[in-house]
């Protein structure tokens, strides 16, 4: 799971798309790929700020590429988050949400026309924390104390499954030397008898 970019969209009064801030991390991509990468995921969450409309969510899968976007309805600010095909849809609406929120906080609405001035450097901290999709839902992350909590009890299942079939084996050995040890009784008995010296 990887997110590639955050980026923050307004939109100017002749309804054209501008991007206020954004961070990338192409660590995964080779050096002299980057750049070309980077150009890509501008244009690409360029367009998906554009096509989106106020208060809608939405997923889109651009191969090997999905971004999320998140635009909001009282005011011409949109969040675009581009990540690979396994990252939580859940997760990075809650991640959009959440950014877009902290970034209203600090820079109010009429803030949005110095677009070369806005320096959020949060940004490069949200894409470092969230490459974990776990830092940003308490829920994702209780799944997985469970799945790990029902692999040991499908472990501990599994080896009490097989303690029965070895104590069924040792109840049947059990019976077995019991059987044998009443039969080798009665024999020495009725060995013995017959050598009784009185």
């Amino acid at each position: 799971m990887k997110v590639y970019s955050i980026s923050i969209y307004s939109k100017d009064s002749r309804n054209e798309v501008i991007r206020l801030t954004a961070e990338y991390d192409l660590s995964s991509f080779g050096f002299f790929q980057r750049s070309t990468v980077q150009d890509i995921i501008m244009v690409i969450s360029k367009a998906i700020a554009a096509g989106t409309k106020p208060g809608q969510r939405q997923r889109v899968e651009e191969q090997p590429y999905v971004g999320y976007v998140y635009s909001r309805s009282d005011i011409p600010l949109t969040g675009v988050m581009i990540t690979d095909e396994e990252y939580p849809q859940r997760v990075s609406f809650s991640v959009l949400n959440k950014i877009l929120d902290e970034f209203l906080i600090k820079f109010p609405h009429n803030d949005f026309s110095k677009v070369g001035t806005i320096s959020y450097p949060e940004l490069k901290t949200y894409i470092v924390k969230y490459q974990d999709p776990k830092q940003a839902d308490q829920i994702v992350k209780v799944q997985e104390q469970l799945d790990e909590t029902k692999q040991v009890m499908n472990r501990t299942i599994e080896s009490l499954l097989q303690r029965g079939e070895k104590l069924d084996d040792l109840i049947d050995r059990s019976q077995d030397i019991s059987f044998q040890s009443k039969a080798f009784y009665k024999q020495a008995r009725k060995t013995n008898s017959c050598c009784t010296i009185s």
